[in-house]
């Protein structure tokens, strides 16, 4: 996929239109190429020889010269759009430092310092610690100037503030460190969050800002993605939400991510198998997706509706959550494709437990990228899920030679990775499943069904609920029983 077409797929429509319009308004020639252009790569299915099409003959050099002119303005768009999408307190106080600035050129010293002033108190408010340190930086440059600014205050303040930079740094370090080993291996939860907040200073307290305690919850939600022990990290994050103050947590200034936090929360509770904790902290997420007149509630949606589906299916309500999914709007969210191709993937599986195998089996081929492609949109462990309901559907479809190659396949590609990562029992899923497959055993016998026992343990209540999941279906086809049904049944069990 080229560049351009990979950039001109993220815009969303409105996006597309008013970039469209700007083109327009900018073209001083009739001939000028760069709509066709566009057009053409706005295709879902890109394109070959599009100089060919565009001049009519082979123009390689005209064509990159014409690509070039079009990603300049495809960035240049983006990058304003950014900018006026910036945090407008962020914006009002560099405006108004910079105002400043002129007024101490103009030797206007007292409108200056009142400028710098209003500047401080949005900065401070909105714990803009780099602005802040601008603006300490101009006070002391010109307190010369000013009898009545008490330099040594304007110096303790920027010290303190020094601190809160020095503070965000080790918190960007903490959570790059952390990614990193996530790489590399599947650590034990509480040790590699422990090690690296020790390692940066970093201790959970309430002088950390929001935006810090913030950051420490979206690194804890990712191990416990990456590792899927939700058990092991659920003290942790709630130990992080004491640590941040109601008043804060409810202010405009951290709506956004305050939404964030609570969806962490009912994922976490959703993953454990704590449903009504999990509704609970849905609904409270609902409520504020609608404050500020609903400024962020098309944003969330697609986490919001994916968990509250989830929990339809995994509290006897599957059919409803497949008529849900079924309409769900997949183009007018495309932009967020983590929670699009989760929405996909959980409609195939919740056609999978109704027993729609042939409807499930053609949305399941709407995944067309490459495994890598699909690694770099939504993670390794989404590309293992995904790969694992297929070679279950391939099998319930009874696609005989499908099913050998993907699980040939399946070995080939992922066998390494998993062992490195000490994924042992996605490895013996595939185990059991070729045992069940090529019938090169009695699954019916005690022998088999302990040797799914020993292989799995899959027995506790700390077990991840996706998990529970494939070995239902396991145990489905072991006791000759409805794999929907066998799945709540065992998820009952160990609650």
């Amino acid at each position: 996929m080229s560049v351009l077409h990979t950039i001109i797929s993220t815009l969303p429509q409105e996006d597309k239109k008013d970039f469209l319009r700007n083109l327009k308004r900018k073209n001083k020639r009739n001939d000028t190429k760069n709509i066709e252009l566009f057009t053409l790569l706005d295709a879902p299915i890109e394109r070959t020889k599009l100089d060919e099409i565009i001049y009519s003959k082979p123009s390689k050099g005209a064509y990159h010269a014409l690509c070039k002119r079009l990603h300049d303005s495809l960035i240049d768009f983006i990058a304003t759009k950014s900018f006026k999408k910036e945090s407008s307190e962020e914006m009002n106080a560099l405006k108004l430092i910079l105002a400043s600035q002129f007024f101490f050129q103009q030797n206007k010293i007292n409108i200056a310092f009142k400028t710098l002033g209003k500047a401080e108190l949005i900065a401070v408010k909105y714990s803009l610690f780099s602005i802040l340190n601008e603006i300490y930086h101009t006070q002391m440059h010109h307190a010369h100037l000013n009898k009545t600014l008490k330099l040594q205050h304007v110096i303790s303040k920027y010290q303190a503030n020094k601190l809160n930079i020095q503070q965000e740094e080790n918190l960007n370090l903490f959570y790059a460190t952390i990614q990193a080993e996530l790489n590399q291996s599947n650590p034990e939860v509480p040790n590699i969050i422990n090690r690296n907040l020790q390692l940066f200073n970093i201790s959970i307290t309430k002088n950390l800002s929001y935006q810090s305690l913030f950051k420490i919850l979206q690194i804890s939600n990712q191990i416990a993605h990456v590792t899927r022990n939700y058990h092991a990290i659920l003290p942790f994050i709630k130990n992080t939400c004491k640590a941040i103050d109601a008043s804060e947590r409810y202010s405009e200034k951290h709506l956004y991510d305050h939404l964030q936090v609570l969806y962490y929360l009912a994922n976490t509770y959703f993953r454990i198998k704590n449903f009504k904790e999990a509704t609970n902290f849905l609904k409270e997420m609902h409520t504020n997706m609608l404050l500020e007149k609903s400024k962020y509630y098309t944003i969330f949606y697609p986490q919001y509706i994916l968990l509250e589906n989830l929990l339809l299916i995994y509290t006897g309500n599957n059919k409803t959550a497949i008529r849900n999914l079924q309409e769900f709007n997949f183009e007018k969210h495309k932009t967020t494709p983590e929670y699009s191709l989760d929405l996909k993937l959980t409609l195939v599986v919740s056609l999978f437990l109704n027993k729609n195998y042939k409807e499930a089996f053609n949305i399941y081929k709407g995944f067309y990228h490459s495994d890598q492609w699909y690694i770099s949109k939504v993670g390794y462990i989404w590309v293992i899920q995904k790969n694992l309901i297929e070679i279950l559907l391939l099998i319930e479809l009874d696609y005989v030679e499908l099913v050998t190659s993907r699980l040939n396949s399946f070995r080939k590609k992922h066998r390494a990775h998993l062992i490195n990562h000490k994924e042992s029992i996605i490895l013996n899923f595939i185990k059991l499943i070729s045992i069940y497959f090529y019938k090169t055993e009695d699954i019916h016998s005690e022998k088999f069904k302990e040797k799914v026992a020993l292989l799995l343990k899959v027995k506790t209540i700390e077990e991840d609920i996706f998990t529970i999941s494939f070995y239902a279906w396991l145990k489905a086809k072991i006791n000759k029983s409805e794999v929907y049904k066998t799945s709540l049944e065992y998820i009952n069990d160990l609650l």
